[in-house]
């Protein structure tokens, strides 16, 4: 019984083992996708485009901020386009209504940052918001508040801040798709992991 219990032990210990290196390797993953952005020139733009569905984009020279989030987890394999329509046409009333629309718009629903808040805490993890630059790890997503209403949302990638103490942030504020040390510079209202 106890060579059982034991076995048992071992069994649980390497499965929780494997689980948590899968998740780092998937952040890792997530960060390098999102590093790999940045060494495309992106003009900010945030018009409405019609996409073709699923894994529409814009053209590649064009983005926001959650365009920065959507491109790296679609080079992983993740439509984010496709995943946040469906959870809108089956949980609307879940998602704001800040734009007056009165059902999904696929072209449109996974580039606007309340969305992704909305969805990122349904169907991904909400981690804890903390002024402890440990608790955000490579492939986390973060959510601020810019002030006036503006939501920016951004992954944490494996680079460090020239101090060492912070990781570094993937994002698109105006200037492209760039690595940027802003985890603490705005109010941060959400953080997420979303491993797809």
């Amino acid at each position: 019984m106890k060579h059982l219990f034991g076995i048992i032990s071992i069994v649980l210990f390497c499965s929780f083992f494997v689980q948590e290196q899968d998740k780092q390797t998937y952040g890792s993953m997530l960060s390098d996708a999102a590093v790999e952005l940045t060494k495309t020139t992106v003009i900010y733009d945030p018009k409405y485009y019609a996409l073709d569905y699923p894994n529409g984009d814009l053209p590649a020279d064009r983005g926001v901020c959650t365009d920065v989030v959507v491109r790296a987890y679609r080079k992983l394999g993740i439509d984010l386009q496709k995943e946040v329509h469906e959870d809108m046409r089956t949980h609307f009333n879940l998602y704001p209504k800040s734009w007056g629309l009165t059902k999904p718009d696929r072209n449109i629903d996974h580039r606007r940052v309340p969305n992704l808040m909305v969805y990122f805490s349904r169907c991904g993890r909400i981690k804890a918001i903390t002024t402890n630059p440990e608790d955000y790890q490579p492939g986390d997503i973060v959510v601020w508040d810019l002030g006036g209403g503006t939501t920016h949302i951004g992954l944490v990638i494996n680079q460090k801040s020239h101090d060492g103490k912070r990781n570094l942030i993937v994002h698109n504020i105006g200037n492209g798709q760039e690595i940027s040390d802003c985890l603490f510079e705005y109010r941060i209202i959400g953080h997420y992991q979303y491993p797809g």
